[in-house]
């Protein structure tokens, strides 16, 4: 952080924000893993942390142009503007490939999301007893969350602010997915609606909530990881791990229900691709899969060449 950025470097931030922003927009992938697997996890979360009451205080003292430097405006404006990109332009994409290649797509996450895996793991610098609990504590809520059933559409106010404060945490969180969370709270059909609507009052409540629990989550994790830097990373990496249980390409759904006019599946069972009902598509999904794979080690190599 200490070296004065370039323009081209803020572009490069903004294309990472896009990644993470269609990271998002899938449920089951988080955008935290892109955040982590790119290199601007730590700085994103202590800039979120620089947004406090102290910045008021910075502003009248030192005008706004301090405060800007003090809260690395720079980088979140860009990081930020990419996330929103994103949102709005490559969310009508996402669904659709999600709808009609569901396969393809859930194989790329999955290759993507398993490298992850290795990718964080190795930040942790020592292996104790209490490290490898925390791993396998965090590999097993994640998959417990990704068991939990779907609720109904729930659409009151308080809830969406809810809503958005518990996503955007997820959101923030390697290996559980801001998207998911919200299939799980029943307000995923809701936002989305509400954003393709133009439904202002919605989407600013949820906006609202999401901005509460961006600021007081960065600050939790912030200490986590200034005082537990290697549990924190062992939590984090276990979330990765059992999140891929979501992830996983070939499905048999055993349960649906209609919420509106979409189907939304309540139950699924993971199956090999060789037991699956239709084609799987297997050589496609394994391209993809090892595509998806090997990108988080080519985004290795161009971020340590730096």
């Amino acid at each position: 952080m200490g070296n004065v950025r370039r323009p081209i470097d803020y572009i490069v931030i903004a294309l990472k924000g896009m990644a993470m922003g269609a990271a998002d927009v899938v449920p089951g992938v988080s955008g935290g893993t892109i955040a982590f697997i790119s290199g601007i996890y730590e700085e994103l979360i202590t800039s979120i942390n620089n947004i406090n009451f102290g910045l008021l205080k910075t502003v009248r003292a030192e005008g706004l142009k301090a405060s800007w430097l003090k809260l690395n405006g720079n980088f979140l404006l860009a990081l930020f503007t990419g996330i929103f990109i994103s949102l709005f332009s490559l969310a009508t994409l996402v669904s659709w490939l999600l709808e009609n290649l569901p396969i393809l797509v859930w194989s790329f996450f999955f290759g993507l999301v398993a490298a992850s895996i290795f990718f964080v793991g190795k930040e942790i610098k020592k292996w104790t007893l209490s490290v490898i609990i925390i791993f396998l504590l965090g590999a097993a809520v994640a998959y417990f969350v990704t068991t939990l059933p779907p609720s109904e559409n729930i659409d009151s106010m308080p809830y969406l602010f809810l809503s958005g404060a518990l996503a955007v945490c997820a959101m923030i969180l390697p290996g559980i997915s801001g998207a998911f969370i919200l299939v799980l709270l029943g307000s995923y059909k809701t936002i989305l609606d509400a954003i393709h609507e133009r439904n202002v009052v919605t989407v600013i409540t949820v906006a609202l909530g999401a901005i509460f629990g961006l600021l007081s989550f960065a600050r939790l994790l912030k200490w986590m990881f200034n005082n537990y830097r290697n549990m924190t990373l062992a939590l984090l990496t276990g979330f990765i791990l059992g999140s891929l249980n979501k992830i996983w390409p070939w499905k048999q759904t055993l349960e649906t229900k209609t919420i509106g006019e979409k189907v939304i599946v309540v139950r699924e069972a993971n199956v090999w691709p060789t037991a699956f009902d239709g084609d799987p598509q297997l050589i496609w999904a394994l391209i993809l899969a090892v595509i998806g794979f090997s990108l988080i080690f080519i985004l290795e190599r161009t971020a340590s060449k730096k």
